[in-house]
């Protein structure tokens, strides 16, 4: 299985959207869909779920295909930087294997409106190690934080993490760890703008002095049964990380400075655990570990016993969307 997604096949595309679709078809017949997610300060979310409000069918095809979408964008990211394979869909196929995971993570929710620009300020970043004149990417990724906090507030400290990361990167100035932040507050004042013009500009302030009134660190998003599921993939991908036996490939400079920066992003992820009802529905961490795995997977020496662990586990993953019902 691993080698086959190394490769380049035109199948492994359908093989992938028909992996997906087996994901999802348990919540398509069962159709349940969070009523009513908006907040005060998820503006971006908020317009797209009243948009898709008159059917949760609606909400479920667009989250599904969005989805998709991240995929192959994810996909793209990681082969261009050479993180896996210049060829094959590896990045993609554990991309959506941990992003539907379980049931509860095939639905729609905001951190999976966010994630898609998340993955395009990273994308930016990534190309900041090489760029001559980086401050475009840079001004770009500072929007694109600003975006996917439009969708999920608490990403907003995704800012951070592009400032502290500029120096792994080679590009440590200050000059040029502000311009991320200069993007996003320049994104903010063309809302608060806006606002301020043509909307409830009074009502939105108090929204956002409400969410900062009540923030807190909380636990409430952790059962019994996701700290062991996350635990698992998080020991996974350690193991393979550190023995998974890709030493024969030649990292270069530029590869290990990018992945030094994801391992920087799963700090972060760590610290957005504790946001929110359900550490399931924020799924950064899961997109960090995807980055990590897939990039071990495509360089692993001895593929055998991984293989076979690897497919015990899809089959336990649509055991659990089918029968078990666990998470």
């Amino acid at each position: 299985m691993i080698k086959f997604f190394r490769q380049s096949y035109a199948i492994q595309y359908v093989i992938l959207a028909m992996m997906a679709i087996a994901f999802w078809v348990p919540s398509f017949i069962a159709c349940k869909v969070p009523v009513d997610q908006s907040s005060p300060v998820t503006p971006l979310f908020n317009v797209i779920e009243r948009l898709l409000k008159f059917s949760p069918y609606a909400k479920l095809a667009f989250a599904f295909l969005l989805m998709l979408v991240d995929a192959l964008l994810f996909n793209a990211i990681l082969t261009e930087n050479q993180i896996v394979g210049k060829v094959g869909t590896m990045g993609g196929f554990v991309f959506i294997l941990l992003m539907n995971l379980t049931r509860t993570q095939v639905t729609f929710y905001p951190f999976m409106v966010a994630l898609f620009f998340i993955l395009l300020a990273l994308n930016e970043l990534y190309g900041v190690y090489l760029a001559q004149k980086p401050e475009l990417d840079l001004l770009k990724a500072g929007i694109y934080i600003a975006l996917a906090s439009m969708c999920y507030f608490p990403s907003i400290i995704l800012i951070l993490w592009a400032f502290v990361a500029l120096p792994i990167l080679k590009k440590g100035s200050l000059r040029l760890q502000l311009i991320p932040i200069t993007g996003l507050l320049f994104t903010y004042f063309l809302y608060f703008s806006w606002v301020f013009l043509f909307g409830d500009f009074l009502s939105m302030i108090e929204g956002y002095g409400d969410w900062f009134a009540e923030l807190k660190l909380s636990v409430s998003g952790f059962n019994t049964k996701s700290i062991i599921l996350l635990s698992f993939i998080v020991v996974s991908a350690i193991l393979l990380f550190f023995g998974g036996g890709s030493s024969n490939f030649e990292k270069t400079v530029a590869v290990r400075s990018k992945m030094t920066v994801n391992l920087l992003l799963a700090v972060f992820a760590i610290f957005l655990l504790f946001f929110g009802d359900n550490i399931l529905l924020n799924s950064l961490m899961f997109m960090v570990l995807s980055i990590i795995i897939a990039y071990e997977f495509s360089y692993l020496g001895n593929t055998g016993w991984t293989n076979l662990f690897l497919t015990a586990f899809l089959l336990l993953v649509f055991a659990n969307h089918y029968y078990f019902k666990i998470l």
